[in-house]
């Protein structure tokens, strides 16, 4: 897979009106994590700042990218863009679950351990954390699992014979 960076501002047809659209869900989510944090305390605010007040709108790019590109090929991209979204979803879960991890090892280790321990074991927490579940969910073992009982075959991709 090749990865490249695009750097044409406005590329694939994004207008002021996106923008707002992007920013109002961004303003959003941060409003919400703050009337959490307000409600029930900043220990369980923190937690909610692990869902970018970002994602909304990069979901949205990611989509309506993937759908402008299938278009010029004459092709409907809805299907695409959705999961090409989906896809950054699951990155943000990931993430998010790791960042769970960091806030709780930062909180138990920032008030006995200096910053730099606390936050160093904080990240090390983070990575043990998202790395096996982005391993999983790259690799995913229970699908080969699954398509193995599905053909009923002895899992070297043979096809179970069918009718001729």
């Amino acid at each position: 897979m090749k990865i490249t960076l695009q750097v044409a501002g406005g590329a694939g047809g994004t207008g002021w009106t996106q923008y707002v659209i992007r920013f109002v869900l961004g303003g959003l989510v941060t409003l919400l994590t703050g009337l959490i944090a307000k409600e029930l305390g900043p220990e369980v605010g923190g937690l909610f700042l692990a869902f970018p007040a970002i994602f909304p709108a990069s979901a949205t790019l990611i989509a309506k990218r993937e759908r402008l590109r299938k278009a010029r090929k004459g092709l409907n991209g809805t299907v695409r863009g959705c999961r090409a979204a989906a896809l950054d979803a699951a990155g943000a879960v990931l993430g998010g679950a790791g960042l769970v991890g960091f806030a709780v090892a930062a909180y138990n280790g920032l008030p006995q351990d200096g910053a730099a321990t606390a936050l160093g074991t904080a990240m090390f927490v983070w990575l043990a954390v998202s790395l096996p579940l982005w391993w999983l969910r790259k690799t995913r073992p229970w699908r080969r699992s699954w398509e193995h009982t599905r053909r009923g075959g002895a899992g070297d991709g043979a096809r179970p014979p069918g009718p001729k």
